[in-house]
């Protein structure tokens, strides 16, 4: 009777426990699916905001840079729309003809290798704008000025004359190409060697453009200024100084040339003077003595430093002309203040795998124009007796 009346007595324990572990399973799994809608929710916000979950440290190039990456090796720009679409404050966004704006870092690159070259751009104004031009107010004379007494009534005197320049931007271009199996090649760095490629390109037609562009379609050097010897010398044209040869400088004191270029520009201008001449004249500026035989010339100090001739550093622009009759080989001035570059900071890129196959090429345009906007601080030197 008693083992009788013990099994039952078990079962019934049993069947509690089962039943108390059922109940407690269940609560499990409420509170783990709890959980995880709380987890899948904060990967939504954080995967919204391009934002990883574990860490404190913010990386904003990152995503931009390897979509970008992506779009140059094979074309996909999933990753460029999807930042896009989630409004991530990045450069990078999808243009109208399937373009893209290049991101920030390989634009800075493309910027310091123009900026590294031998170009106008070393010396002059540069400023970047969002129009399609840029307007630069130049104020060409001096508010009038008296004497006055106490007792004698003061006059009106001369208002200042203010001259208006507008700079036109133009599309400048240019299109590298690479293999398709070399953009394939995972240890390739595509964005470098892109940066290197446009900014070669674009500094070859920019430096040209600066010192002899005509202004249609490019822009307008300082060289295609009217010029004029630097005693008629009026605004709106580049003053101009013999050497007192030909087709050469002069054969005694042939610096002499040099000092007339130097204290032909106004005092207000020669503190930030720089000289500009190609590779061939500076080699005959050179060898250039005073009358007591020093070097008019001398190298820069330290590594990276201009070469100086006067005191006054030395541009060298290849697209200057060589020395040769009627040339106005060698320009000195303040060019920040004579000479002024606008652009655009955009810069796009366009991939195009099927003109050129098996390459890739790559359309990269940006616009940019350049224009002399003040007369009065550029001279230059004419190869000519007068």
């Amino acid at each position: 009777m008693d083992e009788q009346a013990t099994v039952p007595g078990l079962r019934a324990a049993v069947e509690g426990f089962l039943n108390e572990f059922k109940a407690f399973q269940g609560e499990v799994k409420v509170s783990l699916q709890q959980q995880d809608d709380r987890m899948t929710m904060l990967d939504r916000k954080t995967t919204h905001h391009g934002r990883p979950v574990l860490t404190g440290a913010v990386d904003n190039g990152a995503p931009h840079r390897k979509a970008f990456d992506a779009y140059l090796r094979s074309g996909d720009d999933e990753g460029l729309r999807g930042l896009v679409l989630e409004g991530k404050a990045l450069s990078t966004t999808v243009a109208a003809d399937g373009g893209f704006l290049v991101d920030r870092d390989t634009a800075e690159t493309i910027r310091s290798l123009l900026l590294s070259t031998a170009s106008l751009r070393a010396v002059a104004s540069v400023v970047e704008v969002e129009a399609a031009s840029f307007d630069v107010l130049i104020d060409r004379s001096e508010v009038g000025s008296g004497w006055a007494t106490e007792a004698t009534a003061t006059g009106e005197t001369a208002t200042p004359l203010l001259d208006r320049i507008q700079i036109q931007l133009h599309e400048l271009s240019a299109m590298p190409k690479a293999s398709q199996r070399l953009l394939d090649d995972s240890a390739f760095d595509v964005e470098g060697w892109l940066a290197g490629k446009i900014a070669q390109r674009f500094q070859r037609a920019e430096a040209a453009a600066f010192v002899t562009g005509d202004g249609v379609d490019k822009p307008r050097g300082f060289l295609t200024t009217p010029k004029v010897a630097n005693g008629v010398w009026a605004w709106g044209s580049l003053g101009y100084v013999p050497t007192g040869a030909a087709a050469d400088f002069a054969a005694v004191n042939a610096a002499d040339c040099i000092i007339n270029l130097v204290y032909a520009l106004g005092a207000e201008y020669r503190a930030n003077a720089a000289f500009v001449m190609n590779s061939k004249t500076a080699g005959a500026v050179r060898k250039m003595k005073d009358a007591d035989g020093r070097f008019l010339w001398s190298d820069g100090l330290a590594a990276g430093e201009p070469a100086r001739l006067m005191g006054y550093p030395v541009q060298v622009c290849e697209d200057m002309p060589d020395i040769a009759a009627g040339a106005h080989a060698i320009a000195f001035g303040d060019f920040r203040a004579g000479y002024t570059i606008a652009e655009r900071p955009d810069l796009r890129i366009l991939r195009d795998p099927f003109s050129a196959k098996p390459h890739v090429l790559f359309y990269a345009s940006k616009r940019v124009g350049g224009d002399v906007t003040d007369f009065a601080a550029i001279k230059l030197l004419r190869i000519a007796v007068s």
